[in-house]
């Protein structure tokens, strides 16, 4: 019943498919057409489309995802086992809240199938319908939106793509344990509004930071369940976006670096694409960084939380007053930090788990430095 929401994929998409060659992207994924839905036992990435732009005031064109699809179909697959589907769009409802009640829906049921979405929308308080289709799974959330901005808004504002974070940390049930906002630009964002994320004990990394070092956003990913890219993230020389120009952002191999650090997560199960314009330059970026995330989801390895930890190195810092512990995998050397259950009866962890570090992390706590991220996410587990 949920798959009655997507439309087939445009006949002038399938009539380009058929004229590529048999080692291109799009003769190896299954379609949605007139007359057959893919079987989602069988698929492990699903394509969607959402034709939503209502509460996007930046852009001034329908959403068009052809040339998009054009240009990822186009590609040549890497060594790649997933199966792929295009489950075609959702096209806008009557109303704002129907096409987010129609995408939680699609959602929601593809994640439970074990399936990850690929969702290209329109305008990003299409994250929010994301975030709502967690809601059946009965699970802490941990989103990570790569944006220049926070996208907060006034309690009562109505939820738009500027101000879609307020309505996510508000509304009930609340489901969400952590935000990270990757790439934000001070002068985009008010002081009240940075003052406000570590009040909440969420964590921003700045522009700045994470172009410096790319690497410092791998952790925050392998932490992720949703993952929301905002366009407007990504300077326009990068993206050909002249529409609503950035001068300033990520280049074209960092928001694909990232893309390939969220599939490389065991722990992503959607990403969300936003805020195009719909032009055939964006078109270029946006099938790059779908094509990194699928690269990067090949590579997954099933550690922690879905392997076992029994087989990592463990190494234990003693603190003046606190006992870190930490844990190196042997088969990837990536590091986590074990983060203790406290029994108050309130907190949202149930048990001792691991938060994803770095080696610098280790080496700071070595110094008898606390990791920041770690004293979060103790600080959030206490309240």
């Amino acid at each position: 019943m949920e798959f009655d929401f997507l439309e087939p994929v445009n006949e002038g998409i399938l009539k380009f498919i058929s004229s590529l060659s048999s080692q291109e992207l799009g003769s190896k994924i299954v379609l949605h057409t007139q007359d057959q839905f893919p079987d989602i036992s069988k698929i492990t990435i699903a394509i969607v489309g959402v034709l939503e732009d209502r509460r996007n005031n930046n852009v001034i064109n329908e959403v068009d995802l052809n040339a998009v699809r054009k240009r990822l179909y186009s590609m040549f697959p890497g060594n790649w086992d997933a199966s792929i589907a295009d489950l075609g769009d959702i096209r806008a409802g009557d109303s704002v809240e129907d096409t987010y009640f129609a995408l939680k829906k699609v959602t929601s049921r593809l994640i439970r199938n074990k399936v990850i979405p690929i969702v290209l929308g329109g305008s990003q308080d299409l994250t929010y319908a994301l975030y709502r289709a967690y809601d059946d799974l009965e699970q802490m959330v941990n989103m990570v939106a790569v944006d220049n901005k926070f996208d907060f808004g006034k309690e009562n504002e109505t939820v738009s793509a500027n101000s879609y974070l307020t309505k996510i940390i508000i509304d009930e049930p609340n489901n969400l344990f952590n935000y990270c906002n990757i790439g934000y630009q001070t002068y985009y964002n008010s002081q009240e509004e940075i003052d406000l994320i570590e009040k909440l004990f969420f964590d921003a990394y700045r522009l700045g930071e994470i172009s410096n070092k790319i690497a410092l956003a791998e952790p925050v990913f392998r932490d992720a369940d949703l993952v929301s890219i905002d366009l407007n993230s990504v300077k326009s020389s990068a993206s050909g976006n002249m529409i609503s120009f950035e001068p300033n952002g990520f280049n074209g191999k960092e928001i694909c670096s990232l893309s390939r650090y969220a599939g490389i997560s065991d722990k992503v199960s959607c990403l969300g694409i936003f805020n195009h314009n719909s032009t055939a330059a964006e078109s270029v970026i946006i099938a790059q960084i779908v094509w990194y995330f699928i690269e990067g989801y090949h590579y997954r390895s099933k550690e922690y939380p879905f392997g076992s930890r029994a087989t990592y190195l463990k190494y234990i810092v003693p603190l003046e007053e606190e006992e870190l512990v930490f844990y190196k995998s042997d088969k990837t050397d990536r590091w986590w930090i074990e983060i203790p259950f406290e029994s108050n009866g309130h907190n949202k962890l149930k048990r001792n788990t691991l938060l994803p570090c770095s080696y610098d992390e280790y080496l700071s706590a070595c110094n008898q430095e606390l990791p920041e991220r770690w004293w979060k996410a103790q600080r959030k587990n206490a309240l």
